[in-house]
């Protein structure tokens, strides 16, 4: 689990679980995930695209810059762990198959981290833990497709670290529900040291908002999704 920049590296060089429960499978940069079906709530204008919702073409894949993610984001657990969400997981459970308190414990997994905040200015990204940063320069390495048990996809975002502190990932991932150049709005994150590993980390997605949003705010995002 990634939770934590320093803990992660002690115990795995950072590299193991966030999203689905099931291996992927190579193929020509295009990997299969078995579990994952994403129907995070979120806002803004994506709810009804198609590549939102993760149906699209491989030639409308484009490459996208650090820049996309540029800003200063804090993560949502905190506010999963003091009941500001808890609107959101009652959402959920008046259209879902799980109750308020299955879901909870479900996203307690999925947005678990040490990571309480995280800076990006063009290619620096800092980690922010309680008593620690951790600074890395990063460029673009790729993107990797994801395919979901549903039939949905994914795209990964990778950046590699080519300077900075050794706490700090050698690898990035980005998942932001986006497949073209275009300023995050939210996003999931993985790190870790092994690129390949990472994609099939399955249960535990940290997920950051702009860090000048309140509790609040995010939620009437999450809900208006």
């Amino acid at each position: 689990m990634q939770n934590s920049i320093s803990k992660s590296f002690g115990a795995f060089a950072l590299g193991a679980a966030v999203f689905i429960s099931a291996q992927a499978l190579a193929s020509q940069n295009t990997k299969k995930d078995t579990g994952h079906t994403h129907k995070h709530s979120h806002s803004k204008s994506h709810g009804k695209s198609d590549a939102y919702r993760g149906y699209f073409k491989d030639e409308d894949i484009k490459p996208r810059p650090l820049t996309d993610w540029q800003g200063e984001w804090q993560s949502i657990y905190p506010y999963l762990k003091d009941g500001t969400l808890d609107p959101v997981m009652e959402e959920k459970a008046a259209h879902g198959d799980k109750s308020a308190d299955e879901y909870r414990a479900y996203y307690e997994t999925g947005y678990k981290t040490d990571v309480f905040r995280i800076d990006i200015n063009h290619g620096d990204v800092s980690f922010h833990e309680e008593g620690h940063v951790h600074q890395g320069s990063y460029v673009a390495d790729g993107t990797e497709t994801l395919t979901y048990k549903k039939g949905n996809r994914g795209v990964r975002y990778i950046f590699k670290k080519v300077s900075g502190d050794a706490e700090a990932p050698v690898f990035i991932q980005f998942s932001d529900h986006k497949i073209a150049p275009a300023p995050s709005d939210h996003f999931h994150l993985y790190w870790g040291n092994d690129r390949a590993e990472l994609l099939n980390e399955v249960t535990n997605w940290p997920t950051y908002f702009p860090a000048s949003l309140t509790g609040q705010q995010i939620v009437e995002e999450m809900l208006a999704h």
